[in-house]
């Protein structure tokens, strides 16, 4: 367990923001040197014998000691500069994606696989192990796997690049420039001194109030990715840096990695709770209409979630501060220091007020989008636009969010893989092979339906969308379940719930997943591994206290 650090200490090495930076005016503070001065011969001049100088004995024996010393210099050789380090590739992890792939891309395609989707699986594969590994930073890996891809000919220049046309890693590039107008205005330092106010006496309760602020707010914005990069991952950095803790300055801990992987996880269980919660579960409840003809109506949703839902949003952040502590846990000063800084900011400036408004105007739009005919990436440009317009966020800073462009680069390329994997039916194929396989073992439905979850829950490792798995996978597993013996409209809720679900296993399943990861305090083995626990966890939430009450309320 770590060692506890009060938030005391942190906010009292906070600089005062009212403070006045040095005057760039110095005064020098040496007097000018007296006018005779001891003459010592520059090295680097060469003497002309013909000019007269007044030399006394004793300046001419300096000047030779000068002159045997540098004779004396000039016969020994220097020493060779070291040879530049390596920046390529780290060796190793590039040899185990290459391995990788070449070991799918050679083994024999199974019936039922055209090849072309199976060396396709092959390179997403590799470039996954890539991402896992990284010899290289994400974007490059991503990169290297679209080159193959199109040097292949397994895929064609357009639909290799395909995914930059999603508005999915837009939005979320879009979410780190946002993120900058509202550091950079000093807006997100005093919402994150007004929530340290009220609620920094414990570093627990702090995450619990950015957790349920975010669940109020999620059938009111039905994308998952506009409340986390838009409106949470601002506060989320804000409060860090208001506490010390810092990407790449080993100060992770502190508060930021439990903090923002906190967010992220719970970001799936709201979006699991609420039917316009995320963009992908209408989706859901269209392809149930069209598989039983039975209708998932948003009190029907609401009402089935909210006990699991509930008790996920408690224990996970509880889990995670046990299991992946923040070595700053609590101090009863915090908040009274944080309301000194809120009064030496002032009023707000300028700037501050036009990005709160430009706050309100995009979410406003994310709210009301469906109705304006206005989608979520569309919201996010207008904003954009208004801080650039502005001069609250210059072109220059964008083009210098190097994680933004980054992401956006990686996760567009693993959309193109997935959405490909299933044009070439490869999906399919798995769905069709696991509804054979199920349905020979001859186990009553509850058991069927358990496996069939868990394949349907845990394939998500290979997609980059929770639409692209609901449109590949839904449908026949719902279709086998119903077939077993599984309540239809039972089976159709607990599919729809962990479309959402799943997307915490990884950096890339579900649209807030970029956004926390990319702000580079949690590391990739240990976002997947917490992950994969988390997982776990809400699994026997869902399906063990949730079964308890779909059963009391009459679901099957």
């Amino acid at each position: 367990m770590a060692s506890s650090v009060p938030l005391t200490t942190a906010f009292s090495t906070l600089p005062s923001l009212r403070q006045r930076p040095h005057s760039n005016h110095l005064t020098p503070s040496l007097s000018y040197p007296p006018k005779r001065r001891r003459f010592t011969p520059p090295l680097q001049h060469s003497f002309n014998v013909n000019t007269k100088h007044n030399w006394s004995p004793k300046k001419l024996s300096n000047v030779s000691s000068i002159v045997r010393a540098s004779a004396a210099g000039a016969s020994v050789t220097p020493a060779p500069a070291p040879a530049p380090a390596w920046q390529g590739a780290a060796i190793k992890p590039l040899l185990a994606s290459i391995a990788t792939g070449a070991i799918i891309w050679f083994a024999p395609v199974p019936n039922g696989v055209s090849k072309i989707a199976w060396q396709l699986l092959a390179i997403f594969l590799a470039t996954i192990v890539g991402i896992i590994t990284q010899p290289l930073p994400l974007g490059a890996v991503a990169l290297l796997g679209l080159g193959v891809s199109v040097l292949t000919k397994t895929l064609t220049f357009a639909a290799a690049f395909s995914g930059f046309g999603d508005p999915i890693p837009w939005l979320i590039c879009f979410a780190f420039f946002f993120a900058k107008g509202f550091i950079k205005t000093g807006l997100g330092n005093r919402v994150g001194y007004q929530f340290v106010s009220l609620f920094g006496s414990s570093t627990l309760g702090l995450g619990y109030s950015l957790v349920f602020s975010e669940a109020l707010l999620a059938p009111a914005i039905p994308s998952v990715s506009a409340r986390a990069g838009g409106i949470f991952l601002p506060l989320v950095k804000s409060l860090c840096a208001a506490c010390g803790s810092n990407p790449g300055d080993g100060t992770e801990r502190k508060l930021g990695a439990w903090l923002s992987l906190t967010c992220f996880q719970t970001s799936v269980i709201s979006s699991a709770m609420f039917l316009t919660a995320m963009a992908a579960n209408p989706l859901c409840a269209t392809l149930t209409q069209t598989s039983i003809n039975q209708t998932i109506g948003w009190l029907d949703w609401a009402r089935a979630a909210i006990v699991p839902g509930l008790v996920s949003l408690v224990v996970v952040p509880l889990l995670l501060y046990i299991v992946y502590p923040p070595t700053l846990k609590s101090s009863p000063d915090a908040p009274k220091l944080a309301r000194e800084k809120l009064q030496n900011m002032g009023p707000m400036s300028s700037n501050e007020k036009i990005m709160t408004a430009t706050l309100l105007l995009t979410v406003g739009l994310w709210v009301f989008g469906g109705v304006l005919n206005i989608d979520a990436v569309t919201a996010a440009i207008l904003g954009l636009a208004v801080l650039l317009v502005t001069g609250v966020v210059t072109w220059k800073e964008c083009l210098g969010e190097g994680v933004a462009w980054d992401t956006l680069t990686w996760f567009a390329a693993l959309i193109a893989m997935a959405a490909y994997l299933n044009k070439y039916g490869l999906i399919a194929w798995f769905s069709q092979t696991v509804v054979k396989f199920v349905g020979g073992l001859g186990l009553s439905w509850q058991l069927s339906f358990g496996i069939l979850v868990l394949l349907y829950f845990y394939s998500h490792y290979f997609f980059a969308s929770g639409a692209a798995h609901i449109g590949a996978m839904f449908t026949a597993f719902l279709s086998v379940a119903t077939a077993l013996g599984t309540p239809p409209f039972f089976g159709a809720m607990v599919l729809s719930f962990l479309s959402n679900l799943m997307g915490g296993l990884t950096h890339y399943g579900i649209g807030s997943a970029p956004v926390f990861y990319g702000a580079n305090y949690v590391p990739l083995a240990q976002w997947w591994g917490y992950g994969f626990l988390v997982s776990v966890v809400n699994i026997i939430i869902w399906l063990g206290l949730g079964g308890v009450w779909w059963k009391a309320i009459g679901l099957w």
